[in-house]
């Protein structure tokens, strides 16, 4: 007697989203599903709504219509309970520019659910030397490079017990080495059963990363052909 087997429920699933703004509208029908151990990679050019996409899947905007789902059930249900499971980095850096790079790197972890207390933490200042900021620790954020202020607040990636990542162009601003230290963390996630959903322009060059692909031109086109 055969036993039948049962596909693990999606982690993340987006059902037929669509997006019009100001009459235009940027996509339609799109869906797909994240299960745990992925990585989305959304692709397509400039304008074509990637930006707006991932704000919907963190539950930051509306879709014009369709419905999320996060361990099946909808992202609305319990906004609060979806948000712990979930990190969102936008495309901007998002850190304070009067604090130093250690005062970031410490009330992000603080944020992420780390009690410890000892702002000079030997983890914060490890985790600085890891992504290529000793030295710099001292410094206002905000007189840092674009590039510097990138990895201050990728530092959440590194405290983040979140199972769910979406990241919106990560890798913006960030050195060969800066990517590839980050290509890695992706890859430590992964393994964990984590779950990535991400834009990005650049093909991905760890190969164990092995992205599925979602291109909104794509969609929207075979949508349109449809109709």
């Amino acid at each position: 007697m055969k036993h039948k087997t049962t596909e693990p429920l999606p982690r993340l699933k987006a059902h037929e989203l669509s997006s019009v703004r100001g009459g235009r509208t940027l996509f339609e029908q799109v869906s797909f599903e994240v299960h745990a151990g992925e990585l989305w990679q959304i692709t397509g050019a400039n304008g074509a709504g990637k930006s707006t996409l991932l704000r919907m899947l963190a539950g930051l905007m509306p879709s014009s219509t369709g419905r999320i789902e996060f361990n099946n059930h909808s992202i609305q249900y319990d906004r609060s309970a979806y948000h712990q499971q979930l990190l969102f980095i936008g495309h901007k850096p998002a850190v304070k520019a009067e604090l130093t790079a250690l005062e970031n790197v410490y009330w992000q972890r603080r944020l992420s659910g780390d009690t410890g207390a000892r702002q000079d933490s030997m983890d914060d200042w490890r985790l600085l030397e890891t992504i290529g900021l000793l030295g710099l620790e001292d410094e206002m954020t905000g007189r840092l490079s674009a590039g510097q202020q990138r990895r201050v607040a990728l530092t959440r990636l590194w405290h983040s017990q979140a199972p769910l990542w979406i990241l919106d162009e990560p890798f913006t601003a960030l050195d060969v080495k800066g990517i590839a230290l980050l290509e890695q963390r992706f890859n430590e996630h992964l393994a964990k059963g984590g779950s990535i959903v991400m834009t990005s322009h650049q093909a991905l060059s760890l190969a164990s990363l092995n992205p599925q692909q979602l291109h909104l031109g794509e969609v929207y086109a075979n949508a349109m052909g449809a109709v």
